[in-house]
């Protein structure tokens, strides 16, 4: 017999209570800082800050601990932070065509214009778990000096002519499809739905407008940078496995600082607020051409908050799959298909509703059960009949 357990406000305290001491842990050991996480775990506060829409890295590090190290939860909190907030102004679009650089690297030309740069990166480590703890990041190793918070700050600089893109390359030849058709950064227009630019040019805002189907591109683009980091690698494996259509060459990555700026109205000239960190992606891919279109490579472009290169470069595999209908290639894999992609990449609103299923369901249930019993039961009587009429018609035979 199922019976259903009741709950009260008493049970609901005593796991608050539960939750916080084992957030804590044990209280001999010091209390991590926001400024520590903020340090020495940047890859998952930038992962948060993407994820949770909203860059502010003390912000990010502060869920981090109080969701106990679940990045998911830590962006849940952070979103749910985010909706308190007034919007004050709205940013002029970033330039990263002048990003202060710290890394940027390509896989399709060697040499290029401003150089490689490899900057922080595990591309080159032997992933060899480090049990010794051993140097300036050991326990009990030395302490940097202790720095202002304005240091923390990512300062702004760099110029265009320092680190052009390398995709612009290919542009001057004619080889790629132009930036303005692709509408993915500098120069590129939001989109409707239906290709048509949107009025007044103005980009879609998935925190205030639900999302609708077709959705722009400008809207696909914004779902992805919010999306899990997980669900859209797996995604962009799948194309990279043939689910897709699309042969891949990291154009250029590169991961720095760029100015955000607005325009007061009584000023009327964009004025610099302060500076961001960003990684962005633009992946090539292959495109045989159609009719009157030449050859020529095609774009896909991944941009996300703090240092994320394989989101980025996940986000940018992800694009070009659902860009399938402006190049006439059939929508057969899951990562072309629109729905299917921005409606599962949310973290927060999957978790959520995955989560659901611990809430009480207990009338649901007696209900089902109560359905499952009438029917074993109808079917035992069935089978009795069926017995007892056998044994009859040999009874008649005999």
């Amino acid at each position: 017999m199922y019976v259903a357990v009741k709950g009260g406000e008493r049970a609901i305290d005593e796991a608050h209570r539960q939750l916080a001491e084992k957030r804590r842990g044990d209280p001999a050991v010091p209390r991590l800082s926001a400024r520590q996480i903020g340090e020495q775990l940047g890859l998952a506060v930038d992962r948060v800050m993407a994820e949770g829409a909203l860059y502010d890295r003390d912000l990010a590090a502060r869920a981090i601990r109080q969701a106990m190290g679940d990045l998911i939860e830590a962006a849940f909190l952070v979103r749910a932070y985010r909706t308190t907030l007034p919007r004050l102004a709205v940013t002029e679009p970033v330039d990263t065509n002048r990003m202060a650089v710290g890394r940027r690297v390509s896989a399709t030309f060697k040499d290029l214009p401003g150089g490689q740069i490899l900057g922080p990166t595990f591309d080159y480590t032997h992933r060899l778990l480090d049990l010794e703890e051993s140097g300036p990041d050991a326990p009990d190793g030395p302490l940097p000096e202790e720095q202002s918070d304005d240091a923390d700050e990512p300062q702004p600089g760099g110029s265009a002519a320092d680190t052009p893109k390398v995709l612009q390359l290919l542009d001057h030849e004619g080889l790629i499809e132009p930036d303005e058709a692709a509408g993915d950064g500098a120069g590129g227009e939001a989109e409707n739905g239906d290709g048509t630019p949107l009025e007044g040019n103005e980009p879609a805002d998935l925190t205030r407008e639900p999302l609708s189907f077709p959705a722009g591109r400008d809207a696909r683009l914004q779902a992805l940078a919010r999306s899990d980091e997980g669900f859209c690698l797996g995604l962009a494996y799948s194309t990279q496995r043939g689910f897709g259509r699309t042969h891949p060459f990291a154009g250029e990555i590169r991961m720095g600082t760029v100015a955000i700026e607005i325009v007061p109205e009584e000023l009327g000239f964009p004025v610099e607020i302060g500076a961001i960190t960003l990684t962005e992606c633009d992946m090539i891919n292959q495109f045989t051409g159609a009719k009157g279109v030449p050859p020529q490579f095609t774009r896909g472009y991944g941009l996300v908050f703090g240092h994320s290169e394989r989101k980025a470069m996940a986000m940018s595999l992800v694009d070009r799959a659902m860009r399938a209908p402006e190049f006439g290639e059939p929508e057969t894999a899951p990562a072309q298909d629109q729905e299917f992609v921005l409606l599962h990449g949310d973290n927060v609103e999957s978790s959520g509703f995955l989560q659901h299923l611990k809430l009480p369901h207990y009338v649901d249930f007696q209900a089902e059960l109560s359905l499952l019993r009438d029917l074993r039961a109808e079917l035992e009587g069935r089978k009795t009949a069926d017995a007892a009429a056998g044994d009859e018609g040999e009874g008649e035979n005999a």
